[in-house]
C-alpha cells in the first residue's frame, strides 16, 4: 500500500527529473502508435527514450498537467501492488482536470500490472511502457494485453547513436572522411568495437569499472536472484563459455558438456533453463540456423551478446567474435530479434543469412589469406547460391575494403564501421 502524499510527492520530483537530462534522439519512434511497450537489457536506455519524448512534446507546446512520468525502480514506491496503480490516476486528477499520457517505466516491479495496462488500454488513453523482463513485455506481450500495444525492442547505442553523443555527426561524408577525420572515427569505433554502447558507458573514459558494475547487477540480480539460481559458479561459468563461443553453433548439450568440463556440477535441463534466463534478461540473442529442421532450430542456435563489452569482461583474445558479435547487433536492430536473421551450416558455413533480402554475409577479420580464412568464406558465399540463391553477398571485415568477381558472383567487402553505420 502506498500513500498518495507519496505518489504526489515523486510525481512533482519527476517532473524536474526528466527536463535536466540531455538526451540524444534515438533511433526508435513513438508515435506511430498511441501505446507502446518498451524492452530490452538493463541500462539500454529505455527511460531516457522516455524522457526524450516527454521533452519533445514539452517542446511542441504540452505541459505537465497533460503527463505523467514514474520510473517504479524508485525505492520510495516499493511495495507499490496492483490495487494502487489506480491512485496514478487519482493523484494527478487532484494536480489537473486534463487526461494524462502515462510513461511508466520498469512496470513489470509491480505484480499484475497488465490488468491495469489493459484497462487504460481500453479507456484509450496514451501510455508508454517499458521493462527488463522479455518473458513478460515481449514474448508474451500479445497474449496479456490483449493486441492492445505494440512492441519495441531497445538496444544499447547503435555506432551511430554512439558517435551523436560523443559529438560527431554521423552523416554521409563520414564514408568519405579526410585521413584526419578518419583517424577520429576510427578511435570512437575501437572503442565501441571493444567496450560497446551502453548509453551510461558510451562517453566515460574509464569504461570497464562501468561494464563489471552492470553485469553484475544483470547476472545477480535479472537472472540469477529473479529466477532463485543456488549454483551462481555454474551459471557464471556458462556465461563465459558463451562469451567464448560467439561464432559458433551451441547445442544444449555441448553446452552442458563445455561447463561439466570445468568441473561445475550441472545437468542439461539446468542448462536450458539457465540460457533461457540470459534470453528474458536481454543478455542472450539466438540466431537460428536455416538449414535446420524447427526443432534443431530451436534447440542448436548461435548465440551472441547484448553488447560487445559484456563479451569483452568474459572472454580473451576475441577480436574476430567481437566482430561477429556486432554484425549480429546491427542486423538485430535492423529486422528484429526473431524470426529475420539465420545462419547456414550444411555442408558450408555461412555466417549470416537475411531470406526477407535474399543477402547472404559473411564475417572475415582481414582479407589477409595467410591461413586460408578469407578464400573459405569466398568459397561458402559462392557454393551457397546451389542452396539458397541470393542477389547480395558481402564480407564484413575489420576494416579492408574492396569487390571481388568470382565464379559469376559479385561479393562486396565492407569494413565494419561502414556497414554497421548504414545499417543503422
Amino acid at each position: 500500500m502506498i500513500r498518495n502524499e507519496t505518489l504526489r510527492e515523486v510525481m512533482l520530483e519527476n517532473r524536474t527529473e526528466v527536463m535536466m537530462h540531455t538526451v540524444i534522439p534515438r533511433n526508435i519512434s513513438l508515435e506511430n502508435f498511441d501505446r507502446q511497450v518498451l524492452v530490452g537489457v538493463r541500462r539500454a536506455g529505455k527511460s531516457y527514450i522516455l524522457y526524450g519524448r516527454i521533452q519533445h512534446l514539452i517542446a511542441k507546446g504540452y505541459d505537465w498537467d497533460e503527463i505523467v512520468y514514474l520510473n517504479f525502480e524508485d525505492e520510495r514506491l516499493a511495495g507499490m501492488t496492483v490495487e494502487d496503480l489506480n491512485k496514478i490516476l487519482e493523484v494527478h486528477g487532484q494536480l489537473s482536470d486534463k487526461r494524462p499520457m502515462l510513461f511508466l517505466d520498469e512496470i513489470q516491479n509491480i505484480d499484475g500490472w497488465e490488468k491495469f495496462a489493459r484497462r487504460i488500454a481500453d479507456n484509450k488513453y496514451k501510455v508508454v511502457i517499458t521493462g527488463s523482463n522479455a518473458k513478460m513485455l515481449s514474448k508474451d506481450v500479445a497474449s496479456v494485453l490483449g493486441g492492445r500495444y505494440i512492441t519495441q525492442d531497445v538496444f544499447p547505442f547503435s555506432f551511430s547513436e554512439y558517435l551523436k553523443i560523443n559529438g560527431i555527426n554521423p552523416d554521409s561524408e563520414l564514408l568519405t572522411a579526410t585521413t584526419g577525420d578518419r583517424s577520429k572515427l576510427m578511435k570512437h569505433f575501437e572503442e565501441y568495437f571493444q567496450f560497446g554502447g551502453f548509453p551510461e558507458c558510451a562517453t566515460l573514459p574509464v569504461k570497464r569499472d562501468y561494464l563489471t558494475s552492470l553485469y553484475q547487477k544483470i547476472f545477480l540480480g535479472d537472472i540469477a536472484a529473479r529466477n532463485k539460481i543456488e549454483n551462481i559458479f555454474a551459471l557464471r561459468i556458462l556465461f563465459k563459455k558463451m562469451a567464448e563461443s560467439v561464432k559458433q553453433p551451441i547445442s544444449f548439450t555441448r553446452a552442458t558438456n563445455i561447463v561439466a568440463s570445468t568441473g561445475a556440477k550441472i545437468g542439461k535441463a539446468t542448462v536450458i533453463n539457465y540460457l533461457g534466463y540470459a534470453s528474458d534478461a536481454y543478455l542472450l540473442l539466438t540466431v537460428p540456423n536455416i538449414a535446420d529442421n524447427l526443432t534443431d532450430r530451436i534447440t542448436n542456435p548461435k548465440y551472441y551478446f547484448i553488447d560487445n563489452g559484456i563479451i569483452s569482461l568474459l572472454a580473451m583474445d576475441i577480436r574476430t567474435s567481437l566482430l561477429e558479435n556486432l554484425v549480429a547487433l546491427a542486423l538485430f536492430r535492423k529486422y528484429g530479434i526473431k524470426d529475420s536473421v539465420y545462419f547456414y551450416n550444411h555442408g558450408i558455413e555461412v555466417d549470416f543469412v537475411i531470406p526477407d533480402e535474399e543477402t547472404a554475409i559473411q564475417v572475415c577479420y582481414s582479407m589477409n589469406n595467410s591461413d586460408g580464412t578469407f578464400d573459405r568464406e569466398t568459397s561458402a558465399l559462392v557454393k551457397l547460391q546451389d542452396r539458397i540463391k541470393t542477389k547480395r553477398n558481402i564480407i564484413v571485415t575489420y576494416e579492408d575494403e574492396g569487390v571481388i568477381k568470382t565464379n559469376g558472383i559479385e561479393i562486396e567487402v565492407i569494413p565494419a564501421w561502414k556497414y554497421i553505420l548504414k545499417k543503422c
